[in-house]
Formats: structure tokens, sequence, C-alpha cells
């Protein structure tokens, strides 16, 4: 430390004002940061001391900005970045949670008595251990659970895999990132998958590893089989007949679909929506027949249809628990996040395996 900055350091830690305290902070951590890769370790010791006595009595724009700075560097003062890692102000606590070595006893006590966007900033770390894992599977929400899921350096047990496949039943942004990952057991897998929905379940498809394709394939097979062994049979030679005709005549379209579901024309909305997809009638009848509305969000969203003509065909199916408020709003955030070409590609399953 260059001899001529120790007096005024001096002065600043015995009677310097926060906005001093600051100004210093930033030449010391500018000298660390331009030698930290030459540095010794009783060198940095003595900069942890330094700066250590520095953020006592300090502003938190100014703490968060050394934080941003020091985060990326490996040999980083550990004393101060303990101090960082536990502020509350996650702009202080989250650049060096998120990449900065810490030791595991750290994290695990962090992750044991901090809030949700500590708990984020922790899950994105590179490395994470199955003990800090299932910590955060365990305390984390929704947010930290998909991000999690996502990090790919992060190691699960079984018990927070299975707990990540139970919350996915109701986050299917959170099944399509636990389905992605190479190291989940099989038999979750499969439970993942039987649980989806029909949209997560064609996601999963669509996205999935060569080795694991015909696996999906085999259970919505077998989920498909059984529930046409439940639905009733119904007769479409009337309704083809018609909807054939307003093909021929260039009449089938998006608005007739939805007159047709508006006037509760059930066999006609089948026939029309399979028409225009070119998917077997048989195959739309038995994916329409259960309570999930995702087949009809993916033939609309393969034909480009508006949400408002899914919901009028969802809610044309009488009886169906679907149709709830808390159904038809889970719909329409399947709808919004489905792309067209995702959809594609899922009819282009059902029309060439008609039986899936």
């Amino acid at each position: 430390m260059p001899a001529s900055l120790l007096p005024e350091l001096e002065e600043v830690l015995q009677r310097g004002s926060p906005g001093r305290r600051a100004e210093m902070l930033k030449r010391i951590t500018d000298l660390f940061l331009g030698g930290a890769d030459q540095f010794a370790p009783e060198h940095v010791g003595v900069f942890d001391d330094v700066i250590g006595y520095l953020i006592a009595e300090i502003e938190t724009q100014a703490l968060a900005e050394l934080s941003r700075r020091i985060a990326p560097v490996p040999n980083a003062p550990d004393g101060v970045v303990r101090k960082l890692a536990i502020d509350d102000d996650i702009a202080v606590a989250g650049p060096v949670l998120r990449r900065t070595p810490l030791a595991d006893a750290d994290l695990e006590r962090i992750a044991e008595t901090r809030g949700q966007e500590h708990l984020l900033a922790i899950s994105e770390r590179p490395g994470l251990t199955e003990t800090l894992t299932n910590i955060l599977v365990r305390r984390g929400d929704g947010a930290v659970a998909r991000s999690v899921a996502t990090n790919r350096q992060a190691r699960f047990s079984p018990d927070s895999f299975s707990k990540l496949v139970q919350r996915a039943k109701l986050d299917g942004v959170l099944a399509e990132r636990i389905g992605s990952r190479t190291d989940i057991p099989p038999h979750l897998f499969r439970q993942l998958v039987l649980q989806a929905t029909e949209v997560v379940q064609k996601r999963l498809l669509a996205n999935a590893r060569p080795e694991t394709r015909e696996e999906i394939l085999r259970v919505l097979s077998q989920v498909s089989e059984a529930v046409g062994a439940t639905a009733p049979p119904r007769n479409y030679d009337a309704a083809l007949a018609v909807v054939r005709d307003m093909q021929k005549d260039g009449r089938l379209n998006e608005a007739a679909i939805t007159g047709f579901a508006r006037n509760e024309k059930y066999e006609e909305t089948i026939a029309g929506l399979a028409t225009l997809s070119a998917v077997p009638v048989e195959t739309v009848d038995r994916l329409m027949s259960g309570d999930r509305s995702d087949p009809v969000i993916i033939l609309a969203r393969a034909a480009n249809f508006s949400w408002d003509t899914v919901r009028t065909v969802i809610e044309s199916r009488g009886g169906a628990r679907g149709t709830s408020t808390q159904a038809i709003e889970a719909a329409k955030q399947n709808f919004d996040m489905l792309s067209p070409a995702t959809a594609e590609r899922v009819v282009r399953f059902w029309q060439v395996r008609p039986g899936i």
C-alpha cells in the first residue's frame, strides 16, 4: 500500500464521514483489484482488515458497488465477502452470493435464515451441493425452485428431486425445467410426464433427448388408451360431411369453429378441428373427452387461432372440470406460453401417430 495513503487512511478510519469512507473504500478497492492476481494470502488479509473497517459505517450504495466489483475475484477477502453475503439488502448480498467463493457452512446458514431474494441468488451459484439444494427446494418459492432446477451444476438428492416433481404438478415451467435435466431418476421422470398437463407433456416430448423420447411416447400412449377406454363412442359421419363441404367452399375457418362451439355443436367442433389440423377425428375426440384443456390449446395454437376462440371451445365442453375460473386462467397462461412452432410439432406427432 502506498505510504502516502496511510496517514489519510488512518484519519478516515478514526474520524471520517460516511462520504469520505466511501471515497477511501473506492481507492482501496482499486488498489486491491489492480494486484489481486499477484497478492499472497497475507496481503489479501491486510485488505480484508482495512476494507472490513471501512464498511462498518457506510451507505448501502457504496456496499453494493463494492460487492459488484469484488464478486468475480477468486481470492476476494473472506471476511469482507461474508459481511456482504449476510447483508439484508440483496443489492449488496446478491453479487457475492451468485459467484464469489464462500464456505458451504456460510452458504447453508444464509440459505436457512434469509429471504427469497437471497435464496434465488444462491440458486444461481455454480457447483451447488446436495445439502444446499435440499435447503433451496424446501424453503424456496416458485422462482427459486425454477432457478435451481435450471442450474446444470447443481447436485440433487433423490428427496429433492421428488419434492420438485411434486411441486411441478402446479407449475408447468418447473416441470419442463426438471424434465430437461439429464440426472433426474427414471421413475421420477415418468411421474413427471404422467402428472403434467397435456401442453407440458407435449413440450417435454418435443424437447426430449432421443433416448427418452420413446419412453415419453409409450407413457402418453398408455394415457391416451386409458382416456379412450372411458370415453363414450360418438358418430362423426354427419359432422364430417358438413365441415368437409365447408372446407371445399372456403368457409371452414376460425370463425366457423367459434360458431360451432358457441352453439354447442360438439360433433361439428371436433370434426372441424380435426379437419383443419389433419388429425384423425377419433384422436381429437379422445383428446377432447377429458377434463384438460390442453388439446384445444395445442390445436388452436397450431392453427393460429386467438385466445377468445380457445376459451369458447373450452367452455363449450359442458360439465368439464376444466371450465372453472382457475382452470380458465391456467389455460390462458399455457396458451400464452405455447409457441405456434411447438404446437405444430405436437400436431405432427398426432398426425403421424394417431394413437398418442
